[in-house]
């Protein structure tokens, strides 16, 4: 019963996943450019100190026709409509996809607590439709409740439950909600912060600019993320202090805090990266020792079409930074993607008879009479 009712919970989280949130100022002007959209949506999400950004729309309506077959282009076109009939979403009409981590600070008896996810997507579909069709789906395995004017809908995950009993790091992920905040936006994850979500499309406790402005360095990016690790691990061990005590920092340094983002132009997929080093010097040693263990991590990788791309990235100290880039080929990019969908043939164990050995006829031995 377990089994089938995870299978479920995933079935169902999965169509939340694809749901998510469209724009958080949908009535703004139809003057605005499509990247102050995004960043105007973005800027309503709560505090994160790691955030993925995506964006489906462009990967499947700009990008992959240009990496995969016309006929594998044309069944997944199909394949969409018919999700679309199904249950209201076309995954190739998405604005964006937003994964969010947000860690804590130590509770009172000095226990870690696991960091809290969030997904947010954006694209044109009815939040409160999906809700409901994945209620009737749920039925008495959910339960709602109300935070401030918002309905969340909350359900167990039983084997995470039953794992918990001798996990704690896992009571964070016993429940799992999903809240429409407004008519195009879904918002789904660990139920704390999906409350923060909550206050956060308020006006309160929203992420910070300077992780926004990392995330969106460059706004045309296909996919990019930024995060503050050094921070997060601060945060999470105690250097901050706990949630009942805080603590003075006593290191402000944006050490560690990182951004990457894959774009793409006419014939290439661009690789863009940088992190924090604090200081040129020590951009330089961090490179350095990156280098050094670069190259032979790369050669250890069996697929040759995998080492063809990672080749590609150059990596250098920039002032306070190291950065990285790559343009990938196109065609490379293909040729990689159609190796890893081709259907793997399977050996067909060919028996070869065995020789038929014909017996030698026994040597008769005569013994001797004396």
């Amino acid at each position: 019963m377990y089994v089938a009712q995870m299978k479920l919970s995933l079935a169902i989280l999965a169509v939340l996943l694809l749901a998510g949130v469209a724009q958080a100022q949908t009535a703004q002007s139809s003057h605005a450019s499509p990247s102050q959209s995004v960043v105007t949506s973005l800027a309503s999400l709560p505090e994160a100190d790691t955030i993925l950004f995506s964006s489906p729309k462009r990967i499947l309506n700009e990008a992959a026709p240009k990496v995969m077959a016309a006929a594998d282009v044309v069944k997944m076109r199909s394949d969409f409509a018919d999700l679309k009939k199904a249950v209201g979403i076309d995954p190739a009409s998405i604005e964006y996809v937003a994964i969010a981590v947000r860690f804590h600070k130590p509770s009172a008896d000095l226990s870690f607590v696991p960091p809290d996810l969030l997904v947010v997507v954006s694209g044109d579909f009815s939040s409160d439709t999906l809700l409901a069709t994945a209620g009737v789906y749920l039925q008495d395995r959910s339960h709602t409740e109300t935070y401030g004017s918002k309905t969340l809908t909350i359900m167990t995950i039983d084997p995470i439950a039953e794992a918990a009993k001798k996990n704690p790091l896992l009571k964070s992920f016993v429940e799992v909600g999903a809240v429409a905040l407004n008519a195009n936006t879904l918002a789904v994850g660990t139920v704390g912060y999906l409350k923060a979500s909550v206050d956060a499309a308020a006006g309160n406790g929203r992420i910070s600019s300077a992780a926004l402005n990392s995330l969106l360095r460059d706004p045309n990016a296909l996919v990019s993320i930024a995060g503050s690790p050094l921070t997060a691990f601060a945060k999470s061990f105690g250097m901050l202090g706990t949630e009942t005590t805080p603590r003075e920092s006593r290191c402000d340094t944006r050490f560690g805090d990182f951004y990457a983002a894959i774009t793409m132009d006419g014939t290439n997929f661009n690789l863009r990266g940088a992190m924090n080093a604090d200081n040129p010097d020590t951009a330089k040693i961090i490179n350095g020792l990156l280098a050094s263990v670069m190259q032979p991590a790369i050669d250890a990788i069996p697929d040759k079409d995998a080492q063809t791309v990672l080749r590609a990235i150059r990596m250098l100290p920039k002032e306070n930074e190291v950065v990285w880039e790559a343009d990938v080929p196109q065609e490379t990019v293909a040729k990689l993607i159609r190796e890893q969908m081709k259907p793997k043939k399977e050996e067909a164990a060919v028996s070869t008879p065995a020789k038929a050995t014909t017996p030698k006829p026994k040597r008769r031995v005569r013994r001797r009479t004396k």
